[in-house]
């Protein structure tokens, strides 16, 4: 992604909003002139690319908020708060400081309609123009933005007095957009907090630390004898969580607790959603407890589309993306923690014996390096398939194979589930090998 581009975005997401206030009977300018609320993680280049796309909604006629570094879904929820017609964040989530991305937000705090993104694809293809002077976009600072997210997100759990008191957490928010609001969240609903990777530069964010690295949190719950650990990653979406003798409790096990709370008070509506990722140890311990199971496609976004299919409210991904759409509109990693952590206090019992129901069946993920767009033809590669096809016949129909492509890096992702910890090991390597060699084949032809 580049300047211009940023601008060019901009400007025709801001046409399309523009438009469609037009079309539904609204004049374009003056008061009743559209808004967008722009926020961003804590890369360098989110300053550069902030404005560009500021500039851009300018001179299509868009006023602009600016937020500065928060959360993703706390720009889903402000968008709703300030009425605006979209909301925009610069992130690209867990990857490192070196990439970034543009991710946009319904004035309702949920991910565009496909139509709405072809619209402002095909705008991207016309020649850039610029409103007259009197009709420019115009950009101020909400500097109220941090503490409305904060008192948000305090507001989705039910505690009585005592709050979260007498629990000790340790906070990690890998250097990223949380780093000034998450700590006040549980501190003032009484958790003792410890907090690491708060100290952004600009380019130290999910550097071995945060969700996808959680070794340090790891010790550092040992180390403080704290009851949990919370690890966000960059952008704040998602959450892993660590219980007080340093294991990592992922998301499949957060799912299960959060929806586990909610049957016990009523509160659960439809199945809960997982994805063809979830571990198969998720499904089985929910059945148990009486709750149904459905998969999606990896991505929040088809979690959330089958949820809102089948009337469903919690769903999420092993990476600790959780859906609780009974209290937001989009994953939310602050507020996924909190769920898990009034349910510890709820019940007074340690995150360690509110996941024991799981008994996760091996499973192993393994990431091979492709060119980027080449994933569809290596999924149809004979010589992948072969390999696919002889994994399977040896899993003895007890396990799973799946391949899929990664949604931000080029990356094609191969995982194994089975009984057997041994054998899902060594079919998932084996088929990882065919997968690069394929892709070399490719690369090099």
């Amino acid at each position: 992604m580049t300047p211009d581009f940023a601008l060019k975005l901009g400007w025709a997401a801001g046409r399309v909003m523009v438009r469609r206030l037009g079309e539904a009977g609204m004049p374009a300018n003056g008061r009743e002139r559209p808004q967008v609320l722009i926020g961003k993680d804590t890369r360098l280049s989110g300053y550069m690319f902030e404005s560009a796309l500021e500039a851009g909604f300018a001179a299509a006629g868009v006023d602009v908020l600016l937020v500065g570094p928060l959360p993703t879904p706390a720009i889903a929820y402000l968008a709703r708060t300030f009425r605006a017609g979209a909301g925009v964040v610069i992130s690209a989530s867990h990857n490192p400081y070196d990439d970034n991305g543009v991710k946009f937000f319904s004035h309702y705090g949920q991910k565009l309609d496909d139509a709405v993104e072809q619209e402002i694809e095909t705008e991207l293809d016309a020649a850039l123009t610029c409103v007259a002077s009197d009709q420019l976009g115009r950009a101020r600072r909400v500097e109220s933005a941090p503490g409305r997210y904060i008192e948000f997100c305090k507001s989705t759990v039910r505690l009585d007095n005592g709050g979260l008191s007498g629990m000790r957490v340790v906070l990690d928010c890998a250097h990223g957009a949380t780093y000034h609001v998450a700590p006040d969240v549980f501190r003032e609903l009484g958790a003792q907090v410890d907090v690491l990777g708060a100290a952004p530069d600009g380019l130290n964010i999910n550097r071995d630390c945060g969700s996808t690295h959680p070794e340090a949190l790891s010790e550092a719950v040992r180390s403080q004898d704290a009851d949990v650990g919370v690890a966000l990653d960059g952008d704040g979406d998602r959450c892993i969580m660590v219980d007080h003798d340093g294991d990592v409790v992922d998301g499949d096990q957060l799912l299960y607790v959060i929806a586990t709370a909610r049957r016990r008070v009523g509160e659960l509506q439809g199945p809960v959603v997982g994805t063809l990722m979830s571990n198969l140890g998720l499904e089985l311990a929910l059945k148990h407890d009486g709750v149904a199971f459905e998969r999606a496609r990896v991505g929040d976004r088809y979690v959330f589309e089958r949820l809102r299919h089948l009337n469903g409210t919690i769903g999420g991904e092993s990476s600790g993306h959780i859906l609780c759409l009974d209290r937001a509109t989009t994953g939310d990693g602050i507020v996924s923690a909190l769920q898990v952590m009034a349910a510890m206090a709820t019940r007074d019992e340690s995150l360690q014996a509110l996941v024991a129901p799981v008994e996760k069946c091996p499973q192993k993920l393994v990431n091979v390096p492709i060119a980027r767009g080449s994933a569809d033809a290596l999924m149809r590669d004979e010589r992948v398939t072969t390999a696919v096809g002889k994994a399977e016949a040896a899993l003895g129909g007890e396990g799973r194979v799946l391949l899929r492509p990664s949604g931000t890096e080029p990356l094609l992702r191969v995982m194994v589930e089975g009984l057997d910890g041994g054998a899902v090991e060594n079919h998932a390597h084996a088929l990882a090998d065919v997968v690069s060699e394929a892709a070399g084949t490719a690369a090099n032809a």
